[in-house]
């Protein structure tokens, strides 16, 4: 996962790099608390805020000061000067302000999904690269020194033959949720794609993780998706759903997802070895190696922030952690939900409303969706009824 230094593009490594922040609301607050750690340590400074709607002065966390505020994305980046720009707005946004970026020289810490469309990203892949600038996919997920220490231990043959990965996400989210931008929940907008699914957006962590464990990033490591997407919530898009990716290698990847758990919990990916498995908690970089002949072992690693790393790649050559090349089998997996046949509305008996917590529930899928990471099976094949109408199996040619 790294990618050379385009040629005259190295920063001093002595100065705070000017950087331009387009959407800092909704999760853009984590992007900012984040830029102010950054900026404290002298490794970034804010110079701009690219909204629709200004933030107001209480909106900018002390210590960041009072950056420059347009919406006109260009226009900042000219006025400012920023080396780099951090994108974290609405998906069908991110390849079209990625070339606006690129055209201008400046690098790119891109958030995930990069793109709605396997062609958007491509566009946007191939553009950047064009323009030889840097460009970071957000999977904070693969900033984590578990990641390379579990493919060590893959590769040293740990647990054995591997068999396949399966990911696990049972998350929760209000019905608000669904109300808090007018391109949530949806899988298009206006003749746009958006695919704003449970895979492929809040849990696409679990894709993108499960997909590097097995070694699986390029376009060519997939030959086969199937997908089985459905919805709770009155949405287009789904919010409970599971998908099988095969692989070059004849290994599976299996990661179920929903966001109408019963017991919301920690994400996790588990490899399957033929003399053990390898459990990952991603969000605590917590690692569990079960083992033949060995009793249990719980791991802990550190995590490489990707802004940081991506600044470190253009000062001092340090190896870029995500570029586009490592998301490229991800994005076939968006690329299958989006052209598969939109979700199945479950029945009004498959789920209940929890009023105090403004939640749908599926009753039984947290078992569902730990049982297909833990078989590598599909709802379906693991006794979903409402599931038999949602399978839908895709061919990837490369």
């Amino acid at each position: 996962m790294s990618t050379a230094v385009p040629t005259g593009t190295a920063f001093p490594t002595n100065t705070a790099v000017p950087l331009v922040l387009a959407g800092a609301r909704g999760h853009g607050r984590w992007h900012l608390d984040n830029i102010r750690r950054l900026q404290d340590k002298g490794i970034v400074r804010l110079a701009g805020i690219c909204e629709l709607t200004p933030l107001t002065p209480a909106e900018i966390p002390e210590g960041l000061g009072t950056p420059e505020q347009s919406a006109d994305f260009g226009a900042l980046l000219d006025s400012t000067g920023a080396r780099i720009a951090v994108v974290c707005t609405p998906i069908p946004t991110h390849t079209d302000l990625a070339l606006t970026a690129a055209a201008r020289g400046v690098h790119l810490l891109l958030e995930k999904p990069p793109a709605p469309s396997y062609a958007e990203f491509r566009r946007m892949a191939d553009g950047v690269a064009e323009a030889g600038v840097v460009c970071q996919i957000g999977f904070q997920s693969l900033g984590s020194h578990a990641v390379p220490a579990i493919r060590e231990l893959i590769t040293q043959g740990a647990i054995g033959e591997i068999a396949g990965v399966g990911g696990a996400g049972a998350w929760a989210r209000a019905e608000s949720y669904y109300r808090r931008a007018p391109w949530a929940g949806k899988r298009r907008m206006n003749g746009v794609d958006v695919i704003d699914g449970a895979l492929t957006n809040p849990l696409a962590h679990a894709v993108a993780t499960a997909l590097a464990l097995a070694g699986t990033t390029r376009a060519e490591d997939v030959t086969g998706i199937e997908t089985e997407l459905a919805h709770a919530n009155a949405i287009e898009s789904d919010d409970t759903s599971c998908v099988r990716i095969t692989t070059a290698d004849a290994r599976p990847v299996v990661v179920a997802a929903t966001l109408c758990a019963e017991d919301p919990d920690d994400p996790y990916v588990v490899v399957h070895g033929d003399r053990g498995r390898i459990t990952y908690w991603y969000k605590q970089d917590r690692v569990l190696l079960q083992r033949a002949g060995h009793g249990p072992e719980e791991l802990e690693y550190g995590h490489t922030d990707l802004l940081e790393n991506l600044v470190e790649h253009l000062t001092d050559g340090t190896a870029l952690l995500v570029p586009p090349t490592a998301t490229e089998a991800f994005m076939r997996v968006v690329e299958a939900i989006r052209t598969a046949p939109d979700p199945v509305t479950l029945p009004d008996d498959a789920w209940h409303l929890l009023p105090g917590e403004d939640r749908r529930v599926v009753p039984g899928i947290d078992g569902l969706v730990a049982a297909a990471a833990d078989t590598l099976a599909l709802y379906s094949e693991l006794g979903a009824t409402w599931a038999l109408t949602t399978a839908h199996p895709k061919e990837v040619s490369t």
